[in-house]
């Protein structure tokens, strides 16, 4: 066997790339906002306080905690509530074909980038066998996380009605853009584009397959910016529990903007 011919098959060095541009700041930015946005969130569903804000007629809900399980059903937990819905919409971030790339790239360096050589491993099974094949329950996460989607657009509806009648609070606006973003994210999804506008031979057919055809553009429009809703949904999540927060704890009051 040549040289060359045995240096083309030999596995390469970890990292080995012909890159030269900073290609890992992408992976590490990764590790940095999802650690930071992990554990900022362990902290919000667990401390089980300071997650509703009434000064000044207010009404404003963290995300974390919607819907809010003791006030709409009367439920009394010896924990945090937020425990009982929190995860629904984790689970579909967990397995959002976006941040699995994100994730698998930076956590587990598989591979760490395009055209930069990963870690060796023994075998390559993809997500077809235990633990990764139950990545395929996304879909199921994402209808989940529609349902909690409504009852947080309930929260930013009610966050314009006070105790005098309808008004703007700063916290308002943060509750809407914030949901905004996130339906901006859940209905980008893959699957929900799938849903509307898979299986269909035709889409000119019927008045159905019109009408889903139609659903499947609009779906697709929010896709192909799907990364960017990921990202600033995931730090408006963070930023509205935040404001929430220091304004029940008081370190500042809401303004009233109207």
């Amino acid at each position: 066997m040549s040289t060359q011919s045995a240096s083309a098959t030999a596995p390469r060095r970890f990292g080995a790339t012909s890159r030269r541009d900073w290609w890992w700041l992408s992976p590490l930015a990764v590790v940095v906002v999802l650690s930071a946005f992990g554990l900022y969130s362990l902290y919000a569903v667990i401390i089980n306080e300071h997650y509703r804000y009434t000064g000044s007629g207010a009404d404003y809900l963290s995300p974390f905690y919607s819907p809010n399980a003791e006030t709409l059903f009367g439920i009394d937990v010896p924990f945090s509530a937020a425990l009982l819905v929190a995860w629904m919409p984790l689970g579909l971030r967990l397995t959002c074909y976006y941040y699995r790339k994100a994730y698998y790239r930076s956590f587990f360096l598989a591979p760490p980038a395009c055209a930069v050589s990963g870690p060796r491993r023994k075998r390559y099974s993809g997500e077809s066998s235990f633990p990764l094949i139950l990545q395929n329950v996304h879909r199921y996460f994402l209808y989940l996380a529609i349902v909690v989607l409504g009852f947080l657009w309930y929260d930013a509806g009610r966050a314009f009605f006070f105790d005098n009648g309808f008004g703007v609070g700063l916290g308002s606006l943060v509750l809407l853009a914030n949901v905004c973003f996130l339906t901006a994210f859940t209905f980008g999804c893959n699957s929900l584009r799938h849903l509307v506008g898979g299986r269909l031979d035709c889409f000119t057919c019927t008045a159905m397959a019109r009408t889903r055809h139609r659903a499947w553009r609009g779906v697709t429009v929010l896709n192909l910016r799907h990364m960017e809703w990921a990202w600033v949904s995931l730090c408006s999540v963070a930023l509205a529990d935040l404001y929430v927060r220091l304004a029940a704890s008081g370190v500042f009051h809401d303004p009233r903007v109207f």
